[in-house]
């Protein structure tokens, strides 16, 4: 069951209106649509747009996680062998959990690449796995200014969402991600489970 189906909204104006009023949060929720530790195959003559295309038709659940891991990929290579260094050694940094080196990591990629969408997303994941939920709204914001379409990015927002207990927006999120990647069973759960929730409190 989906609401609020009546009406348009960006996912990056909901980023927008929180960033002021957004309070600090210390726990990390788990949105299950992280970028793949394994660098996942694409082709290159295989453009963005047509793997968009074919996420937001496909309903199979695999094949759909199939295309988004070719996504994520593209993603990834930012084209630079200096960045996706640097990437690479944010990586290992949070695995060592040396947060603070991570961060001076991502801050030298976005500085060398501003326009590289995965950069601001990294960089507002360790936000969040900070507690610095602010900051990861700012660069989620940038991320989706870049890429509307960074379903990871969305996610990320809706968890922020659902930690300050806005159930609407939360809600609102998750529908635009279904927009984006429909095959998404957390997304379809999430909707559900909102949109229920929040048809209990009018009646």
């Amino acid at each position: 069951m989906r609401h609020f189906s009546s009406f348009s909204f960006p996912a990056l104006s909901i980023a927008t209106a929180l960033l002021a009023a957004l309070p600090v949060m210390p726990a990390l929720a788990q949105t299950g649509l992280e970028a793949p530790a394994a660098s996942a195959s694409a082709t290159p003559s295989v453009t963005l747009d047509t793997l968009f295309s074919d996420l937001k038709h496909e309903r199979d659940d695999q094949k759909a996680r199939r295309i988004s891991e070719r996504i994520w990929a593209q993603w990834r290579d930012s084209g630079s062998a200096t960045v996706n260094l640097l990437m690479q050694w944010a990586d290992k940094a949070v695995s060592d959990r040396k947060n603070g080196l991570a961060l001076d990591l991502l801050d030298q990629a976005i500085v060398l690449m501003p326009d590289y969408v995965e950069g601001w997303n990294r960089r507002a994941t360790l936000h969040f796995m900070m507690g610095n939920h602010g900051k990861s709204m700012v660069d989620i914001n940038r991320v989706l200014t870049l890429e509307p379409r960074h379903f990871g990015a969305i996610a990320g927002m809706a968890a922020i969402l659902s930690e300050s207990g806005n159930d609407e927006l939360e809600l609102r999120a998750w529908e635009q991600m279904l927009e984006i990647y429909p095959a998404n069973r957390q997304a379809q759960q999430k909707v559900g489970e909102l949109a229920d929730k929040l048809a209990g409190r009018k009646t």
